[in-house]
């Protein structure tokens, strides 16, 4: 009997080990499927998911193209009348196409059309090419007569002489809307506009501005025009105005980005300048920056066409004791004099100078000068301690440039600043501030003297979008109004400037993006979560639904296979603060098999990697998943900024290690959750910000990340920007004895943890990104030699810092590296196989 009992204890314990061990199983990698949400082939699934409305400047009317499975179409709402209606016929237009064209057309492969609405907004003009070869343009056709003279004088090369160029021909076309035909305009090919590169026009068309050898130079309209037509052309009168310009202390002209090559051969060349115009056109308000003293940085291109190229580049570091030296000049137009406003210049600081808003109906318009925010004799700026926590907002007098301070904050931390708004013949003036631990907006009259907090209350106000004046009504943006919702929902809001009456203007469990018109009376709404279809409407400025504009047509993304992601709340490390992400699976997903899990990180703060929005961006996150991995993406305390100062600001005084703690805490929780979860295979990944990050989960907390990948890591923040340095993680100012200002900065670096690593950690870099300097990840590299840990490295020839055309072979680097290390198989093949498999072959 006994032995009876020990054989059916036997046999039931090898059944549990037996279910345990096929609960472990682990998916094989699936690169085919991943392959499948390539970009490219994403591409050609999903087309629009959005309506971008272009306004135009008459009545509250706007057109938009929207590109579904059966082609583009172009429509025209108007909202006042509640139609929308096709610009055109697209069976008509393609008929006239060809007919004119003699190329062939159908309804559903129109060319993607560039409109310019015309003849008071009547009519549309647009070009298209075909693919009949005509002569050159005379322009062109002197060139190649004047090749082929020299060519006749060298009789060794008659016999060879090339034939007139030709191109290919182009028709110019006016559609009057409604009509029942199209109208040839001319068959001229639309200018390079090369001056687009480096006129700065003033409002009124009649001057010029420009940079030239370092100097500002002007020409006035009449020569401007010749230019246009002919750069070269050496008629053209140039004004010189000012004369002690150099590199590095410039009025314009700004070279980044180019190498030893480019900058000589360019040196000589018209260049921009960045200013803003007053209304009148007769001040040009610039800010004159000098970095003489602000040391160099280099990246080596070693790919360059012939020899390597050299990029030397002005690169201000965190801590370091020099600091830009800004000044704003005013240039009066009439008299070519040079005035200034009186700043403090003993002070390192920064400066901003308010910029009137853009109307959504001139978004469209080629020629749209910055205009100053005041139309009267007044320059509005603010200027920013270097330690970021003091910050004065000011107006000066455009004539004399005498100034004085309207509002001042002070924080702590750091203070953050959004556009003001002034209004009311600018007699008022709305201030965005997070004075009380939320983002609200504030009412000023225009000599500094608070009226009252316009917003208020346990949510975030994020964007001014327009103003009623006459009745006295603000719209915004805003974020976690609503309780019940994801916080980092955003909607469109109104409110009585004397505070009551807060309304949502399209509510909903849905996060929005909108554009709204000039006149405030219509918006339009783009709305969706990461699983929904996103879907558009036009409202009214009441908030009720005027038009359904459109929906996503997902039908061939659902027919791959395609699943929607899962949105998850979970508590943080401190068991009270809600930490909101979203969970993605393989599309075979299997919940028998046991899934290692992979973080998809950036820390911010400026933001979170965390999608609220329907997307088709999906290489880092969808498509990581179908390898066979559990990916998630979640926020951290230290994070977003659109939540509570409190939350944002969660990191300052410790940006290595600030947000770790809630990436470890989620997981954990995650795992507690569902059982196809593997908590011993836990990966992590990032770019960047996410780089750093990563690399400092598997140093930190060594025993629980046993995998990542690290791309473009500022893992030195010494050598980081000090912008973002100093700003997020923040800095000191001392006082030394003698009333001098000291700035120190200490910050922890992922290089002084190399002992810590354990587990299985593959770094890269592009060698000329000119953002987060390669140096970053090669000390990184560095120390892990010195500690004698074994690590993968990459280094991308002759890419920035998003990775260009090498971003595709990143993915699969990531692939491979957690494949092998979690999944158990690594690719043998030299060949990257699905990165060759739907190429074509050419010779």
């Amino acid at each position: 009997m006994n032995y009876i009992i020990k054989v059916i204890c036997f046999l039931t314990l090898n059944i549990v080990l037996a279910q345990e061990t096929a609960q472990k199983l682990t998916p094989a990698p699936n690169y085919r499927l991943a392959s499948k949400f390539s970009p490219s082939n994403i591409a050609k699934l999903v087309h629009s998911t959005s309506v971008r409305p272009n306004w135009l400047k008459n009545g509250n009317r706007f057109w938009y193209q929207y590109k579904t499975t059966e082609g583009s179409n172009y429509y025209i709402v108007d909202a006042d009348k509640r139609t929308k209606t096709k610009l055109f016929d697209n069976a008509k237009m393609a008929k006239w196409l060809t007919e004119i064209t003699k190329d062939p057309y159908d309804a559903k492969h129109l060319p993607r059309f560039n409109f310019k609405f015309v003849k008071n907004e009547t009519a549309i003009r647009f070009r298209v090419t075909s693919t009949e070869k005509v002569d050159v343009t005379e322009k062109e056709k002197e060139l190649t007569k004047t090749d082929t003279t020299s060519i006749k004088k060298d009789s060794t090369l008659t016999k060879n002489k090339k034939p007139l160029k030709k191109e290919n021909k182009v028709y110019h076309f006016e559609y009057k809307l409604g009509s029942n035909a199209l109208t040839i305009i001319d068959n001229k090919k639309e200018s390079e506009k090369k001056w687009k590169m480096w006129a700065n026009i003033s409002p009124d068309s009649t001057i010029v501005l420009f940079s030239k050898n370092y100097n500002l130079y002007w020409m006035d309209k009449e020569n401007f025009l010749k230019a246009v037509k002919d750069e070269k052309d050496t008629t053209i009168v140039e004004n010189q105005w000012t004369k002690d310009g150099e590199e590095n202390y410039s009025y314009g002209g700004y070279a980044r980005g180019e190498n030893n090559e480019t900058k000589e051969k360019n040196k000589d060349k018209r260049k921009s300048i960045s200013g803003i115009w007053s209304h009148d056109s007769k001040k040009f308000v610039f800010q004159k920056g000098d970095y003489r003293h602000i040391k160099d940085l280099w990246v080596i291109n070693s790919v360059a066409n012939q020899r390597p190229t050299l990029e030397t580049y002005k690169y201000h570091m965190a801590g370091e004791q020099e600091y830009y030296k800004p000044e704003v000049l005013i240039f009066d137009m009439p008299s070519k004099k040079i005035n200034r406003i009186k700043l403090d210049t003993t002070i390192q600081q920064d400066i901003n100078i308010y910029k009137a808003p853009i109307k959504k109906s001139n978004f469209s318009d080629e020629f749209k000068p910055a205009l100053l925010l005041s139309k009267k004799n007044k320059i509005y700026y603010s200027t920013k301690s270097r330690d970021r926590k003091r910050i004065n907002i000011c107006v000066a007098d455009i004539n004399t440039g005498e100034t004085k301070t309207l509002i001042k904050e002070e924080l702590n931390t750091y203070v953050e600043e959004k556009p003001l708004v002034l209004f009311n013949n600018e007699q008022e003036l709305i201030h965005w501030s997070e004075r009380d631990g939320w983002a609200h907006f504030y009412l000023y009259d225009s000599n500094g003297k608070l009226k009252r907090q316009i917003t208020k209350g346990e949510f975030h106000a994020e964007k001014f979008v327009n103003i009623n004046e006459k009745e006295r009504v603000l719209y915004f943006t805003a974020n976690g109004v609503t309780k019940n919702q994801d916080p980092y929902y955003e909607h469109l809001f109104k409110i009585n400037l004397n505070g009551s009456d807060l309304k949502n203007l399209n509510a909903g469990d849905y996060n929005t993006n909108t554009s709204m018109s000039d006149s405030n009376k219509y918006f339009v709404s783009n709305y969706s979560r990461v699983n929904t279809v996103p879907k558009s409407e036009l409202r009214n400025n009441n908030g009720n639904v005027v038009l359904s504009l459109e929906e996503a047509d997902l039908s061939q993304l659902m027919a791959t296979g395609y699943k929607f992601p899962e949105p998850f709340k979970m508590k943080a490390d401190d068991g009270i603060t809600d930490i909101y992400g979203v969970m993605y699976k393989p599309f075979n997903f299997n919940e028998k098999l046991t899934y290692p899990l992979l973080e998809y990180v950036y820390p911010g703060p400026q933001t979170e990697a965390v999608n609220k929005s329907f997307s088709v961006r999906m290489d880092r996150l969808d498509r990581m998943a179908q390898i066979g991995f559990i990916v998630v993406t979640l926020g951290n305390r230290g994070g977003h900024p659109s939540r509570s100062k409190w939350y944002h600001n969660y990191g300052y005084g410790n940006l290595r290690d600030y947000g770790l703690a809630d990436k470890k805490y989620v997981a954990e929780q995650l795992a507690d959750k569902h059982a196809f979860i593997d908590i011993n295979k836990v990966g992590i990944f990032g770019h960047s910000g996410g780089g750093f990050m990563s690399t400092a989960a598997m140093l930190v907390y060594p025993d629980f990340f046993k995998a990542a990948v690290s791309s473009a890591g500022n893992h030195d923040n010494s050598i980081y920007n000090s912008w973002w340095s100093e700003t997020h993680h923040g800095i000191l100012e001392e006082k030394d004895d003698d009333g001098s200002i000291k700035y120190k900065y200490v910050i922890d670096k992922n290089q002084s943890l190399a002992k810590n690593l354990k587990g299985n950690l593959m770094l890269i870099t592009g060698d000329v990104d000119n953002n987060v300097h390669p140096g970053g990840t090669i000390r990184m590299a560095n120390a892990l030699i010195k500690a004698n840990k074994r690590f993968d490295f990459m280094l991308l020839p002759g890419q920035r810092h998003s990775f260009g055309n090498m971003t595709e072979y990143s993915f699969w680097l990531r692939a491979d590296h957690f494949s092998k290390h979690f999944l158990n198989q690594e690719p043998k093949s030299v060949d990257i196989i699905e990165m060759n498999r739907d190429k074509p072959l050419r010779h």
